[in-house]
């Protein structure tokens, strides 16, 4: 790791969807350089993952109920894929954070209704390449 590492971080940690054409010029190197950085933190274990926050608040009064939905990917979706299907069309997840154990992910979520949260893990398994899915309501926070 050095200073440039650092920076890069930074920058991911502030926006982790920053195309690194952005993220090159924002601490000095090409586009190619930044990504080929970016897969070394990966692979040496430093980036362990990228994660959706939306501006959705379980704690706002009449919110609808709050979820926790446990995903297995389907065999050929990728990490990205997933998380990048996440990120463009799915503002009903607050956090998606990619676990160890029979599932691949835990989503927390926020859905008006159990109407919305059928649709929501339909869409889950049509659009994002979720496979087996597991819910669990929160009853108070």
């Amino acid at each position: 790791m050095d200073a440039v590492d650092d920076a890069i971080l930074r920058e991911l940690t502030a926006d982790a969807r920053l195309p690194y054409r952005e993220l090159g010029k924002r601490v000095g190197l090409s586009p190619n350089a930044a990504a080929n950085r970016v897969r070394r933190l990966v692979e040496d274990g430093t980036i362990r993952g990228f994660t959706v926050v939306t501006a959705a608040s379980p704690a706002r009064p009449g919110a609808g109920l709050e979820v926790f939905v446990e995903v297995r990917l389907v065999d050929g979706t990728t990490n990205e894929a997933f998380t990048a299907a996440l990120g463009q069309g799915f503002p009903q997840v607050l956090d998606a954070v990619h676990v160890t154990g029979s599932y691949d992910y835990l989503l927390h979520a926020v859905v008006p209704d159990p109407a919305a949260l059928d649709l929501f893990v339909r869409r889950l398994k049509r659009e994002a390449g979720a496979g087996q899915t597991f819910t669990r309501l929160a009853l108070r926070a």
